[in-house]
């Protein structure tokens, strides 16, 4: 399996801060989303992975380069997508995104023919000689992963690339970004504070937590199966109080419930036993069951475990590769 980054007993200190303690990450290939709260070590990751910032102890390895010693080689075959929103405004799209692509290393005329084509690839073809101080948030956001992309880099990182986009905008940059891994071959580290969106369009995470790591591995791995079952009903007219029959019907057979409109989820006894249970109340409340399945764990679900009821973080040993460590 290729490993894109490696550290190995990171620490990164600033005055009064302590940003990364002991950090020990392998991300693999493919679409990797690194999770975490603002100030939970997101940031200070991606620039010691670009070589923007040296560690304090510890190691990191990029593309099994080191950053610190080979920055200007390593930042050839990465692309980067910053969360803050410095665009010159006066500049057009095209220009920026061939100005950077020639930084990159490309010669003009290739330069001027990957700028276009990552343009389009972004869906800004038509406005790509447009000044980027006309253009929207989401506009501006693509202009960002157009520029990282058009030198042809093995590895692109974005910060918050979704940061500021309405829902369907949220949705378009998120296909694209699939759409550059799945057909293009580019691995992409994804930095965001939306677990959601992690969950949808990434074969990896990384959760980081006051500069310490929460979990690691596969989505597979991470969001399996966690105990209990989920079953979702519809509202009928002329059974107004189904739901709430089905509820009483579950917890007097000594199951535990959980509602969220019309989901259930439903714990305290074996797997099998609560299919059984579930499925009886529905039959004796007269509700209609729209789905019915065992419950996946989230990436919510291992933060708070990672941090307790309490939200100390002793209660549950952080997950690595999908097991307690």
């Amino acid at each position: 399996m290729t490993t894109i980054i490696e550290t190995r007993d990171l620490v990164m200190q600033f005055p009064g801060t302590l940003a990364l303690d002991r950090l020990d990450v392998t991300i693999p290939a493919g679409v990797t989303g690194l999770v975490g709260a603002n100030g939970a070590g997101k940031t200070t990751l991606i620039s010691l992975a670009l070589g923007l910032l040296k560690p304090t102890t510890g190691s990191i390895r990029v593309l099994d380069l080191d950053p610190t010693t080979q920055g200007p080689e390593l930042r050839a075959q990465i692309g980067y997508g910053p969360e803050r929103n410095l665009l010159p405004d006066d500049l057009r799209a095209y220009d920026f995104v061939r100005h950077l692509a020639e930084v990159k290393g490309l010669p003009r005329d290739e330069a001027r023919t990957r700028a276009s084509d990552s343009l389009y690839l972004v869906g800004l073809g038509e406005e790509r000689f447009r000044a980027l101080g006309t253009m929207s948030t989401g506009q501006r956001q693509r202009v960002k992963l157009a520029q990282a992309i058009a030198a042809d880099p093995r590895f692109i990182v974005l910060d918050e690339p979704t940061d500021g986009l309405d829902p369907v905008q949220r949705d378009e940059m998120l296909n694209i970004i699939v759409q550059i891994n799945r057909s293009f071959g580019i691995d992409v580290m994804l930095s965001s504070h939306v677990l959601e969106e992690v969950e949808r369009i990434c074969d990896n995470v990384v959760a980081l937590d006051e500069g310490r790591l929460v979990a690691q591995g596969s989505m597979v791995e991470l969001a399996g199966a966690s105990g209990g079952i989920e079953l979702e009903l519809v509202d009928v007219a002329d059974r107004p109080t189904a739901i709430d029959d089905v509820v009483a019907s579950i917890v007097a057979a000594g199951a535990t419930v959980e509602r969220a409109g019309f989901v259930l989820t439903v714990g305290g006894r074996a797997d099998a036993e609560l299919f059984d249970v579930a499925g009886a109340a529905v039959a004796r409340a007269g509700a209609r069951l729209r789905r019915l399945g065992q419950r996946r764990r989230t990436l919510d679900d291992l933060f708070i475990g990672a941090q307790g009821p309490g939200g100390e973080g002793d209660a549950l040993p952080p997950l690595v590769d999908g097991t307690a460590t």
